[in-house]
């Protein structure tokens, strides 16, 4: 199947590239969180595909919610989506967004796919199998300092009503070598894995946000936990992933 949700994916990648920079309906979920008519036709893609060739697998899309196969809501396989992560740099004309599909098999994430269409780069893993880009394995870096690492973080929807989030930016900066935002969770931890980052960090995220991007890191050597150091579930809010070196470290500043 991961050859499908590759498929998939650069053909809902193409819809996005190809209505890139161009006027777009865009509408408010919330008081700063946007959907286009991008995110709906890369979702109807993706969703009509899946119905197609695996009807009786359950669908969680970032647009619609749960959308039942013929299997219904106990499905063995559940495909998370989101058609269009980086939304808000999507609709300013700011270059860095991507589709992200994972498959859920009882429960557990076994394969997941990250497609940046602006640079023709394709993220996959299979559980067990390891990560690639492209075709080609990645692993993530080997920078052992939290002082050495590039960290990238993301800024929840709701910043305003979370009072960790500034002093946890201020102490990432303080202590590593340098921190980003770029606007797109599966992304940046798509970045993890390849060692473009050494560490990822965020809260406020929902299961088609990092479903893909955490089995990409785990591939690839890395670790990913709650800022608790408890095992990460795609369905809670809190996530540090890191290249597994400096991840301890990572640990230390969310807890201060």
């Amino acid at each position: 199947m991961l050859n499908f949700a590759i498929q998939t994916a650069r053909d809902a990648g193409q819809i996005l590239a190809d209505k890139f920079g161009r006027a777009l309906q865009v509408s408010n979920k919330g008081d700063i969180d946007l959907v286009t008519e991008a995110d709906l036709a890369a979702e109807r893609l993706i969703v009509e595909r899946i119905r197609s060739y695996h009807p009786r697998h359950a669908i969680l899309t970032e647009e619609s919610g749960d959308v039942a196969g013929a299997g219904g809501a106990d499905a063995e396989y559940k495909w998370i989506i989101d058609p269009l992560d980086g939304t808000t740099n999507y609709a300013h004309g700011y270059p860095v967004f991507c589709v992200s599909v994972a498959l859920e098999h009882e429960g557990r994430v076994v394969l997941g796919v990250v497609y940046d269409p602006t640079r023709d780069e394709l993220f996959a893993a299979e559980r067990g199998e390891g990560a690639t880009l492209n075709g080609r394995r990645v692993r993530a870096s080997d920078t052992v300092e939290l002082n050495r690492a590039l960290v990238c973080t993301g800024f929840p929807y709701d910043v305003r009503e979370r009072g960790d989030f500034a002093r946890h930016f201020r102490q990432f900066i303080m202590r590593a070598q340098s921190v980003r935002r770029d606007g797109a969770a599966a992304l940046d931890l798509a970045y993890v894995a390849s060692g473009r980052f050494e560490g990822f960090y965020e809260e406020g995220l929902r299961p088609w946000d990092v479903a893909a991007g955490v089995l990409l890191v785990e591939e690839a050597g890395g670790r990913v936990t709650h800022y608790d150091g408890s095992p990460f579930q795609i369905y809670g809010t809190h996530i540090a992933a890191s290249n597994g070196l400096v991840h301890e470290e990572m640990l230390r500043v969310l807890a201060e």
